[in-house]
């Protein structure tokens, strides 16, 4: 490997762990908080990709359409945690499970209903079109880093706010104790509100920010949701840190693995999933 396919691939490996991280932060803040296991969440993913490409056909604007994406997704959020999720407080992982699974099928048959089942795509928007002088010979994607940039953004916004806001310190001591922080007065109902949707909105605004460099497909939810569960079992479950880490190692690992040993790209991750858990039974930041 030369060294400028080794940079190559290792701001391509980091540019995708930060998405992932993005992506898995939301499952990983739902289940810690709330103990919720959304299945859906891939699903959420999709909903925002899908989302962005019919508005940016319609208004011809990316920003606009990520603009409206995002506060619909962030409505939906509501809308499916006040109707669905709220019933499976009380319940066992199974409810949970299922719950979900039948989101899954319910989001897939819309999103055929909707959109069709031909593959699409959404132009990269025209001041972030191009790319970077790399070496004399090639150049990387301005798009690509932008979209680093974006999620490093709200992944420092995510850490601001759960660890230096009252938000964050009620999230956090809901997380601990939710019978002491609903009896200091502290609507826990609305509180679990907030976070599901902020949830939702991450995955949806990963589909978003992923929609002008990947292929929107029917399906898209359920494979990336795979991934996501690599990434928290190896950072630990609950953890926003660990989500974080392990997102980063899933983003080079794989990015590196399709160079260097192609045919094994597609387990590599399960495999290193499967050493951490030898080692660490809880993941790498189990609480």
């Amino acid at each position: 490997m030369t060294t400028e396919l080794f940079f190559v691939q290792l701001i391509n490996g980091l540019q995708y762990g930060l998405l992932l991280f993005l992506i898995a932060s939301g499952l990983t803040l739902v289940f810690g908080v709330m103990g919720i296991l959304n299945l859906a969440h891939g699903s959420m993913y999709m909903v925002g990709a899908y989302l962005v490409w019919y508005f940016a056909t319609v208004t011809g604007s990316f920003t606009v359409s990520a603009v409206l994406s995002a506060i619909i997704a962030l409505s939906l959020g509501i809308l499916i945690e006040r109707v669905l999720i709220q019933r499976l407080y009380n319940r066992n992982h199974l409810d949970q499970v299922l719950l979900t699974i039948g989101m899954i099928f319910v989001f897939n048959s819309l999103q055929s209903i909707l959109f069709g089942n031909d593959p699409y795509g959404v132009a990269v928007p025209g001041a972030l079109d191009g790319g970077i002088p790399f070496t004399d010979n090639s150049s990387y994607p301005i798009y690509r880093i932008f979209a680093a940039l974006v999620c490093v953004a709200i992944a420092g916004v995510l850490y601001y706010v759960v660890s230096r806001t009252r938000l964050g310190m009620l999230i956090r001591a809901g997380e601990s104790n939710r019978e002491m922080v609903e009896a200091l007065g502290v609507n826990i109902k609305s509180l679990y509100t907030i976070v599901f949707a902020i949830g939702v909105m991450l995955a949806a605004v990963s589909g978003i920010i992923a929609a002008p460099m990947r292929s929107i497909v029917p399906g898209m939810g359920e494979s990336v949701l795979i991934t996501c569960f690599v990434v928290v079992v190896i950072g630990g479950m609950g953890s926003i840190k660990g989500a974080f880490v392990g997102a980063l190692l899933v983003g080079l690992i794989s990015t590196f693995a399709a160079v260097l040993i192609p045919s094994m790209s597609n387990m590599i991750i399960y495999i290193f999933m499967i050493l951490v858990l030898l080692v660490k039974p809880q993941g790498l930041f189990a609480k």
